[in-house]
């Protein structure tokens, strides 16, 4: 049950990794009633117990991001709970970096795009409305940025398996239906397709701010907590690298973030005055050091170019059915 005061936020994929330690940060304060919007519920339900969540302090609702049905339904159930809205983190992302070949979405759309980039596009949109009627001075809206995406970080200039680049966004022009499986229209490349779904998240995001901020009042990031290199993120990645990988940024690079402090770290700019600038991009950098401080992340051009904002806002409302 939801104590009477409190603020509600809704992340998803809070089953596990930095949404699961982020829904765990901010249940803990007791100012927080958190909505754990996941795929699996009774995963989700073993994972609020094995973190001390209190039985009251979260609700469990259905939602598969990969399914633009099932984002419909879980705004309509969450609408019917009666709850209000005063944070929207959108965490839930999947990789697939060893597929050869394109998985496709129900609606017919590359698994990685639809999940990460479309499913949270028609998130955003949708529960604008509830972030609008929130009593809460500045309510927030979070995208999860990655490293990867943004060349302008350290850990982004490795160009494996390409960097990420959405073109002219000519494969989402063409509808964006088998056989075309890149934003850009050119031949499947899962690493990349995960790091173009990441950039269209902060070109989201940025769009957000700028359409939306002045009107509302609503806070709209993005943040990078660091490399959680331990996360179920990598669960389809080869065994062998899942081993060495956390060890890597631990003792070589000193990236390495738990994913504890990388969910302390989202749940203070969903709840901390000290993050209520809207359009910013968050950082803790690629060297962790104790006592670490957040700072304004500059990001690629790429994903500080206006123009191609608002044309990835166009043809993804047009994808998800809402142009």
């Amino acid at each position: 049950m939801q104590q009477h005061g409190q603020s509600t936020v809704v992340i998803t994929g809070a089953s596990s990794g930095v949404g699961l330690q982020a829904a765990r940060a901010l249940a803990q304060t007791g100012k927080w009633h958190v909505v754990m919007a996941c795929r699996d519920i009774p995963k989700t339900e073993k994972a609020a117990k094995t973190v001390g969540m209190s039985q009251d302090s979260y609700t469990i609702m259905h939602l598969d991001l990969a399914s633009l049905e099932s984002v419909r339904q879980f705004v309509k159930n969450f609408r019917e709970s009666g709850k209000s809205l005063d944070a929207l983190v959108c965490n839930a992302a999947v990789y697939l970096p060893l597929l050869k070949e394109p998985l496709y979405s129900e609606d017919g759309y590359e698994l990685s795009v639809a999940t990460n980039h479309l499913g949270h596009f028609l998130l955003c949109n949708l529960m604008l409305e509830d972030l609008k009627k929130s009593s809460a001075s500045q309510p927030r809206l979070i995208i999860l940025g990655t490293v990867t995406a943004n060349p302008k970080e350290l850990g982004g200039k490795i160009p494996i398996p390409a960097p990420p680049d959405l073109g002219e966004l000519q494969g989402f022009e063409a509808g964006f239906k088998a056989p075309i499986s890149m934003i850009n229209g050119k031949k499947f490349k899962s690493g990349k397709a995960y790091k173009d779904s990441k950039l269209c998240n902060v070109l989201t995001m940025r769009e957000l701010h700028r359409r939306y901020h002045e009107s509302t009042n609503i806070v709209f990031s993005s943040l990078y907590p660091g490399c959680v290199a331990t996360t179920a993120l990598f669960r389809n990645h080869y065994p062998l690298f899942q081993k060495i990988f956390p060890l890597f940024q631990k003792n070589i690079t000193g990236g390495f973030v738990s994913e504890e402090l990388a969910g302390d770290r989202v749940a203070e700019v969903v709840a901390n005055p000290e993050y209520n600038q809207s359009g910013m991009y968050w950082s803790w950098g690629n060297r962790q050091k104790e006592g670490r401080k957040s700072f304004v992340q500059e990001v690629s051009n790429e994903a500080s170019d206006d123009n191609k904002a608002e044309k990835l806002w166009d043809l993804s409302a047009k994808l998800v059915g809402i142009a």
